[in-house]
C-alpha cells in the first residue's frame, strides 16, 4: 500500500464518512419502525395469514422491480442526493402503510416502501465506496454495521411508541420526518461532485494500476465474476433469512426449547453478523476480501454444519452466531467488487448485485418450506452450511490483500 493511500484522511473526507453513517442509519431505522406494528396493522385489516404474507411480500417485489433503476438515477442526479430523495420517499411509504385502512392499500404501500428503499440501498453504499476510495482503505463493513444499529434503534422507538400509546400515524408521522430532517442535513457533508471522478482523484494512480492491469478483462470473463458476486451476496442475505425465518421455529417446533429461548437463535445470529462488521474492515485491510470470505464460508460450513449434524439447543444457537458472523462482509465485499468492476458503466455492478441479491429474500422461505415440508426443517437448514462451501469455493473472484 502507497504511502499516499496511509495519509490521514482530510476534514471533509471525515465528515463525508460521518454523513454516510447517518444515511445508513436513517435507512435501517425508518422500516424497523413499523415492523413491530405489523400484528396491529393485520388485526385492524381483519386479513388471515395467507393474505397477510401476500401484502407483506409487497415490500420485496418492490424492491427487485424498482433496483435497476438505482444505477441510472445515481448517474443522473448523484448518489448522496439519490439516497436522500429515497429515504424521504421511504418514509412516505412506511407512514402511508402504517396508516393504510385496506389490504390492497398496505400492500401498495409496502411495495413503494421497498422501491424506495432498495434505490436508497445502492446510493448509500455508491456513496459509501466512494469516500472509502478516498479513505485508501476499507471502511464499507462499519457502514453495514451502524445499519444494524439503527434498525435496532428503530425497532426500539416504535416499542417505546407503542408503550407510550401513541397512534400509528403519530408515530410513524414522526419517524418519517426525524429521519427524512436527519438525511436532509447529512447531505450537506457528503462529497461534492459527481460520483465519476477519475481515479486518481481518489485514490494513487499507482497503486491502481497495477490493480487495473490485473482486472481488465474480456466480457465473458466479467459476466462470470459478477454472477459470482451475485452468488456471493445472495449467500449472505439466504444466511440472514434462515436466521430471521426458521430460527425461532426450528428451536421451539424440532429442538423444544422455550419461546424465550427459542427467540435467542436470531438474536445471535445478528449480534454476531453486527461484531463481525465491527472487526471487518481491519481484516480485509490486514488479510484481503478473498481471505476474510472464504475464512467466513468456512466458519458458516463448521458452524451450522456441526450444529445440525449434532442437534443441541446450545450447539444450534452457537451455529446461528457462527453463521452471523461468518457472513458479515459478504454483502459489503461483493458490492465492493461489483462497483470497481471494467467494462460497466458507473454504478450499474452494484445495482446488479444489490437488485439480484434480493431475491435471497424472497425465494428463500418458500424454498427451504418445501425441503422442511418434504422431509423436515432440520434437512431444510442444510442451505446455511451449503452456502458456506460456495463461498469458500467463490472467493477468488474478490481482491487478494494489497501488498
Amino acid at each position: 500500500m502507497t504511502v499516499d493511500a496511509l495519509r490521514r484522511p482530510a476534514p471533509a473526507e471525515r465528515q463525508a464518512r460521518v454523513a454516510v453513517a447517518v444515511l445508513f442509519f436513517t435507512n435501517g431505522a425508518l422500516f424497523a419502525n413499523l415492523l413491530p406494528r405489523y400484528p396491529q396493522i393485520k388485526a385492524d385489516l381483519g386479513i388471515g395469514n395467507a393474505a397477510y404474507g401476500l401484502a407483506v411480500a409487497a415490500f420485496p417485489t418492490g424492491a427487485i422491480v424498482a433496483g435497476l433503476a438505482a444505477g441510472v438515477l445515481v448517474r443522473r442526479f448523484g448518489s448522496a442526493r439519490v439516497a436522500v430523495a429515497g429515504t424521504l420517499l421511504t418514509g412516505v411509504g412506511v407512514l402511508a402503510a402504517g396508516l393504510a385502512g385496506s389490504v390492497p392499500a398496505f400492500a401498495a404501500a409496502l411495495f413503494l416502501a421497498g422501491a424506495m428503499d432498495a434505490i436508497t440501498d445502492v446510493a448509500q453504499n455508491a456513496h459509501g465506496l466512494r469516500v472509502q476510495r478516498r479513505y485508501g482503505r476499507s471502511i464499507i463493513n462499519s457502514f453495514h454495521a451502524i445499519w444494524s444499529i439503527g434498525a435496532v434503534s428503530g425497532g426500539s422507538m416504535a416499542a417505546a411508541a407503542i408503550a407510550l400509546d401513541l397512534s400509528r400515524g403519530q408515530h410513524l408521522l414522526i419517524s418519517a420526518v426525524l429521519f427524512t430532517i436527519v438525511a436532509c442535513v447529512a447531505l450537506r457533508f457528503c462529497l461534492p461532485g459527481p460520483d465519476t471522478e477519475p481515479a486518481g482523484e481518489e485514490t494513487d494512480a499507482a497503486d491502481r494500476e497495477p490493480l487495473r492491469q490485473e482486472r481488465v478483462t474480456a466480457p465473458l470473463r466479467t459476466g462470470y465474476v459478477l454472477a459470482a458476486l451475485v452468488l456471493i451476496a445472495t449467500a449472505g442475505t439466504l444466511v440472514e433469512d434462515a436466521g430471521n425465518s426458521w430460527a425461532a421455529l426450528y428451536l421451539s417446533d424440532s429442538l423444544h426449547a422455550s419461546v424465550t429461548l427459542a427467540a435467542t437463535g436470531y438474536i445471535a445470529l445478528v449480534g454476531a453478523q453486527f461484531v463481525g462488521r465491527l472487526l471487518g474492515d481491519r481484516l480485509v485491510d490486514r488479510f484481503g476480501q478473498r481471505t476474510v470470505a472464504r475464512a467466513g464460508g468456512l466458519v458458516v460450513a463448521a458452524g451450522m454444519g456441526l450444529a445440525l449434524a449434532v442437534p443441541t439447543v446450545p450447539g444450534t444457537i452457537l451455529g446461528f452466531a457462527a453463521a452471523g458472523f461468518g457472513v458479515a462482509t459478504l454483502v459489503p465485499a461483493a458490492m465492493h467488487e461489483a462497483d470497481e468492476l471494467p467494462g460497466l458503466k458507473p454504478g450499474s455492478g452494484l445495482t446488479i448485485v444489490s437488485w439480484l441479491m434480493r431475491l435471497g429474500f424472497l425465494l428463500s422461505p418458500p424454498v427451504v418450506g418445501l425441503v422442511a415440508d418434504a422431509t423436515s426443517l432440520r434437512l431444510g437448514l442444510l442451505v446455511v452450511p451449503f452456502v458456506g462451501v460456495l463461498v469458500v469455493l467463490l472467493a477468488g473472484v474478490l481482491r487478494p490483500r494489497r501488498r
